[in-house]
């Protein structure tokens, strides 16, 4: 859909909104004082309107009209403000379509507890917008711990890896893989290095990346670029581009300036001492046996770019016992590996950040991801072939996560 329309007609939307949940404050401050109502007034109307020009400037101004750091709050703002909101909305939406239905079978209104309210009462309407703003309140102090909390509040999992075919000299090899580390969204410096601190310390004897390294543009890794390049492995660490790696997301004022910046960012990988792979495969001997590395650019599946060439990149690994695949989008598994390229034994991906929210008690996991992607945040397998979806280092759009926590995967190759 054409922007110049959609996002003045979301905007009206969201004007709709706001109109129908000022009913809630205004009904819940009808009591006080005319000056605090025209306070609550001004207030509600003034981030209201700051959030609609926001939205509009945000998509139709230059993005580096942008402060980064502001950029990403005033992102959590509008998503915070608007989750609230919906709150409230389907909690009037819900007892307004109740007070009709009961209005319409006894004709009476409905508006006031039966009897003038006592001293001390509140009317029925009064208690609901009450109620319903208490509602909204949820999902604002719940996404606004995320930031505070969620964002850096990185967790090691431990994955045990078995593979039937796994040569003797790799049993007990150690993989640590990081994913979407988005560095054009960080606000804090020292609680990024300690997550980069975590994987130092485990000591890994590869280390993987798999793509979105940026959000947009290839600049954003500058304040970064000392921190993630002291990462090392004895065996190399190893990465592949994400979709939003390619510049795709921002107009650029030249098809040369997105190729630059492309050859940018793929620079920075260098410099960092990351062996990017660009559809090839890097074998790794030990003792005569071989371990292949195939590192894909991003193949996804729908409204996400097919840039990567798996029949380029796998060529040469024939020999290799033993073939892990980097690959950043989780759709690619199902859509190519698992139909065509079935002695691929493990693939690593990312992408979906588990939508950066969710719930995750012992063995029960749930998160919007999973109405999205089949496989979206752990291990899979079907028949011989595993997959693992790793949660993301980073945050992109709301700077914070609620459930979802960003993840450090460390594997250990088990022979059987």
């Amino acid at each position: 859909m054409n922007k110049l329309f959609f996002i003045p007609f979301m905007s009206l939307i969201l004007l709709a909104i706001d109109y129908y949940v000022w009913q809630a404050f205004k009904t819940s401050f009808q009591h006080q004082s005319n000056s605090t109502q025209q306070i609550v007034r001004w207030v509600y109307w003034s981030i209201s309107g700051g959030i609609i020009l926001g939205i509009l400037g945000y998509n139709f101004l230059p993005l580096a009209f942008w402060n980064k750091t502001l950029r990403t709050f005033f992102m959590a703002s509008v998503m915070i403000t608007v989750f609230s909101k919906l709150f409230v909305l389907i909690f009037l939406f819900i007892e307004d379509i109740t007070r009709i239905i009961r209005w319409a079978f006894t004709n009476k209104n409905l508006d006031i507890i039966p009897g003038e309210p006592a001293p001390g009462q509140i009317s029925r309407s009064e208690f609901l917008s009450k109620t319903a703003l208490a509602v909204g309140a949820v999902p604002a102090a719940t996404f606004t711990f995320g930031i505070l909390s969620g964002a850096h509040d990185y967790r090691v999992e431990q994955v045990s890896l078995k593979i039937p075919n796994l040569p003797k000299s790799f049993d007990g090899l150690r993989i640590a893989q990081l994913s979407d580390i988005h560095s054009g969204s960080f606000y804090n410096k020292r609680a990024v290095q300690g997550g980069v601190d975590m994987v130092k310390r485990e000591k890994a004897d590869l280390l993987f990346f798999t793509g979105d390294l940026v959000n947009n543009e290839a600049k954003e890794v500058e304040d970064y670029f000392q921190m993630f390049s002291k990462l090392s492995a004895p065996l190399g660490v190893y990465s592949t581009l994400g979709n939003h790696d390619y510049g795709d997301y921002v107009r650029w004022k030249s098809p040369q300036a997105k190729r630059q910046n492309l050859q940018d960012l793929m620079k920075a990988h260098e410099l960092m001492g990351w062996n990017l792979l660009m559809d090839e495969n890097k074998i790794i001997e030990e003792s005569g046996e071989k371990l292949a590395l195939i590192g894909v650019q991003n193949i996804g599946v729908g409204r996400f770019p097919w840039y990567g060439n798996l029949a380029k990149a796998y060529q040469g690994s024939e020999e290799a016992s033993t073939k892990l695949l980097l690959s950043h989008d989780p759709t690619h598994w199902n859509a190519e590996v698992t139909k065509k390229y079935q002695d691929i034994d493990v693939a690593f991906a990312g992408h979906t950040h588990g939508t950066q929210f969710g719930v995750k008690v012992g063995d029960f996991t749930w998160s919007p991801a999973q109405y999205v992607y089949k496989q979206w945040a752990g291990l899979y397998q079907e028949g011989q072939q595993q997959l693992y979806v790793n949660r993301g280092f980073g945050y992109i759009g709301y700077p914070g996560r609620v459930g979802m926590p960003p993840e450090i995967s460390v594997f250990t190759l088990k022979r059987g």
